[in-house]
C-alpha cells in the first residue's frame, strides 16, 4: 500500500481523538500492517490480535475505532453470502468485491453497472441515486476442485 494511504489512516486517528493513546496506536498500526499486506479481518480477530500485545485494550475501542474508519471511507466493508462481514483497506478507487461462499477469499473488482444503467434504475424507482455497492458471490477455483 502507499504511503499515501498509511498517511491517511494516522490523520483518521489524529481527527478521532485530540489524545494519542496507546490503544490507537496499536490499532492504528496494526491497519497499516493490515493495509501493507491486502488482508482483510474482521473486527472481533483485530481485537483478539492486538489483546496479545495489550491484554487491556477495550473491545468497544477497537469496534468504534473500525466503524468510524468505514464511516471515513478508509475501509470497505465487505458482506458475505453468509451474512458475515469482512473490513478491508482497499485504497479508495470505485471498485466492488467478489467473495467466495466456502473460504471467504475476496477479489477486488473493476465493474460496475454503466451509469445510464443506475440513473434508469433510480428513475423506475422514483430514486435519486446517491451511491452503490455491489455484492458478488460465487465459489472460487479452490473451492471447486
Amino acid at each position: 500500500m502507499s504511503k499515501e494511504i498509511t498517511d491517511k489512516i494516522y490523520h483518521a486517528f489524529d481527527e478521532m481523538s485530540q489524545r494519542n493513546t496507546r490503544p490507537r496506536r496499536l490499532i492504528a498500526e496494526r491497519l497499516v500492517e493490515l493495509a501493507n499486506n491486502g488482508d482483510d479481518f474482521t473486527t472481533d480477530d483485530l481485537w483478539q490480535e492486538l489483546r496479545a500485545v495489550d491484554p487491556k485494550i477495550g473491545r468497544a475501542t477497537v469496534f468504534r475505532s473500525i466503524e468510524k474508519m468505514a464511516d471515513k471511507g478508509l475501509l470497505d466493508r465487505i458482506e458475505f453470502a453468509d451474512g458475515t462481514h469482512h473490513y478491508r483497506i482497499c485504497g479508495g478507487s470505485h471498485h466492488h468485491h467478489l467473495t467466495c461462499t466456502q473460504c471467504h477469499r475476496v477479489v477486488e473488482v473493476d465493474l460496475c453497472l454503466p451509469a445510464d444503467q443506475i440513473h434508469a434504475i433510480g428513475d423506475q424507482a422514483n430514486f435519486e441515486i446517491e451511491g452503490h455497492s455491489l455484492a458478488l458471490f460465487g465459489r472460487c477455483e479452490t473451492c471447486r476442485s
